[in-house]
């Protein structure tokens, strides 16, 4: 992919500024939505583009908005999820801190096709550049009839609020983001009801990435031939994918889906900071790791879902081969540790002993045993925690122990690990 399309802003002086996003076709989709789409129509055409979300799970994102009961009675609502909490990833406060415009398009358009007349940008607590871009880019949308009423001349009205949240990481799964926004504890919700149905304040919501969003405004705006064209057919459209670790040339890449994880950390990451790669997680810190071995998998959903990870928020984390993957698992499992809501047992109780396990065998006290309990917590933690914070916690720690059981067995026994892994190359 040679042109930038999601980052071509980014570097511009007045990228965040209302004229310069008007004097590169900014608010076009928008003004073109309304006037030539019903809000069917809208949803429709954002299926046909088969946009998936960018945020975690990849699921269509026209199919989440046509959830929204017609003739529900209450009011509707849209949320942006831009919390971006998880270990790694930072490709959403780029469009939030260079092209905020860009965003703020997506989710008017989206209130559109689901009827909403108000909406939550819900931004973490610790970017403030972020949220004070976005708050100035609501205001400057107000000035020019984008937001408000009778927007672009249209039936249609729509007002946009930030909400900063608290450092919750929690706050990231949607239910516990509504539940913060109305001012309660962020903890998730039993589904369902989904809150396409009962979500905010119990009415039909809508909950979308940033990146989400800004892809919906290009859609509109360059038409869905152009967003197919991208990309493999069943995950179209450029992806920021986001790359850090002990790698070269870390940063933000505009690419593709269906690049190789070993293209993409070779020819576009730089290649490993020492010696070769031992591993990659591929998708955020919640994300299984693949080993050396697994490089040539495609990053896409369905290819990633097949190696038993996934590609999450595109957030790559490279390991080279002086990394300790005990150690890894164990700062993983302490983030995931912390950051629990403490809602249910197997989450509040299983991550702390699997760090007090981890922590064990990193200092040279492990005993022979500590492997198969760490499974077994897993195991205990991934069937039955409340929501997918233990799941993807359970399921990082068990990739470790499948693919470097060996550096495991080496601490307990030998108080020491290989340095380099060759089994996985």
């Amino acid at each position: 992919m040679s042109e930038l399309v999601l980052m071509k802003n980014f570097a511009h002086p007045d990228s965040t500024r209302i004229a310069h996003y008007e004097k590169n076709g900014g608010y076009q989709g928008l003004k073109k939505a309304l006037k030539d789409f019903s809000p069917d129509q809208v949803i429709d055409y954002i299926k046909t583009s088969n946009l998936r979300g960018r945020g975690g799970a990849g699921f269509p994102t026209g199919v989440k908005w046509s959830f929204v009961p017609k003739n529900s009675g209450k009011p509707h609502y849209l949320c942006c999820n831009a919390d971006e909490g998880e270990p790694g990833t930072f490709k959403d406060r780029l469009f939030m801190e260079r092209d905020p415009h860009r965003v703020i398009e997506g989710m008017i358009i989206a209130a559109y096709a689901i009827g909403a007349k108000i909406s939550y940008f819900y931004i973490r607590g610790e970017y403030g550049l972020s949220i004070e871009k976005v708050e100035q880019a609501i205001a400057e949308a107000y000035d020019k009839g984008y937001l408000g009423q009778n927007i672009s001349g249209s039936d249609f009205s729509h007002d946009m609020y930030v909400h900063i949240g608290a450092g919750a990481y929690i706050c990231g799964e949607e239910t516990a983001l509504l539940e913060s926004i109305e001012g309660r504890r962020g903890q998730p919700k039993l589904k369902p009801p989904f809150p396409a149905v009962a979500g905010l304040y119990e009415c039909p919501t809508v909950i979308n990435n940033v990146e989400t969003f800004a892809c919906v405004s290009h859609i509109f705006y360059r038409g869905v031939e152009w967003f197919t064209s991208i990309g493999p057919e069943d995950a179209p459209g450029p992806r920021l994918f986001g790359l850090s670790g002990q790698l070269k040339k870390p940063g933000v890449y505009e690419l593709p889906m269906g690049i190789s994880l070993g293209e993409l950390v070779h020819d576009y990451g730089g290649g490993p900071l020492k010696g070769k790669f031992k591993a990659v997680i591929p998708g955020g810190v919640s994300a299984p790791m693949i080993p050396l071995k697994g490089f040539d998998v495609k990053m896409n959903f369905a290819d990633l879902a097949a190696a038993d990870s996934m590609l999450g928020s595109a957030a790559v984390i490279a390991l080279d081969e002086t990394a300790s993957i005990p150690a890894v698992a164990r700062r993983i499992n302490e983030f995931f540790s912390h950051e629990s809501c403490g809602k249910c047992a197997p989450c509040r109780e299983g991550l702390p002993w699997g760090s007090k396990i981890l922590n064990r065998i990193e200092s040279g006290q492990g005993l022979p045993g500590d492997p198969q309990q760490l499974e077994v917590i897993c195991g205990s933690v991934f069937d039955h925690s409340f929501c997918a914070l233990g799941v993807g916690a359970a399921w990082a720690l068990r990739a470790t122990l499948k693919h470097f059981r060996h550096e495991y067995d080496a601490l307990i026994t030998q108080k020491t690990i290989p340095v380099c892994d060759r089994t996985s190359a």
